[in-house]
Formats: structure tokens, sequence, C-alpha cells
């Protein structure tokens, strides 16, 4: 038999390819899997359902994490970055940039950053 019948995981990884009789298997539990067909009526994929217990998909966004710099536009039409304050929200002070106990961290991450002066 020709397996022409694309299974995807619920995350959309394509995980293999099956014959029709393992299709209609796996047809028989609707609640495990979601049917694409074309016009035609030609099954064109099968993607797998989230079943309770597995893990979420990751996203792009979980990796990226959170800016903590962004452009400030100044008043003479330069623009320069700016690091965003990582105390307080209501603190508006530019020295401000970190807690007390998160300041040794970033200072060290800061300076292991900096290359070293070729003289």
């Amino acid at each position: 038999m020709e397996r022409d019948i694309a299974v995807y995981s619920y995350d959309g990884e394509l995980l293999q390819w099956i014959d029709l009789k393992r299709f209609r298997r796996l047809s028989e539990c609707d609640r495990l899997a979601r049917v694409v067909k074309a016009r035609s009526g030609r099954i064109k994929r099968v993607t797998l359902r989230h079943m309770p217990g597995e893990w979420k998909p990751s996203l792009l966004s979980d990796y990226q994490g959170t800016k903590y710099s962004f452009r400030q536009y100044l008043g003479d039409g330069h623009q320069c970055y700016r690091l965003r304050a990582l105390g307080d929200d209501r603190n508006d002070e530019d020295y401000f940039l970190a807690p007390a106990e998160a300041r040794p961290i970033f200072l060290r991450v800061l300076l292991d950053c900096l290359a070293p002066a070729v003289a």
C-alpha cells in the first residue's frame, strides 16, 4: 500500500506517513485526531490533538526574553539606547537601573561583555 497521508503532531511537526488502513484505525477515535480533506474529498493530512499532560509547543518568544534596552529619541533629533529600569515601575530615576540585590550580577554580565582595549 502507498503511504500518502501525512500525520502531524499538535504543534505542526511531521511525524510520519501512513496508509489508508492505518488512517481508518486512527479516525475511529475522533478525539485523537483532526482530519483535513481537499475539496475533492481526498484526505490531505491528519493532525493529532493536544492530549492532557503533554508539553506545550515551544515558541520563539520563549527564547527571546525581555528587552532591557530600547531606542530613545532625543530632542535634537539624535537617538540612543536607554536601559529599562529593573526595579520598581514607579521609579523614574536614571541611576536606578537594577535593584540592590541584582546589581552585582548585572554589572558582572556587563563587564564580561566588554572587549579589552587594544593599545
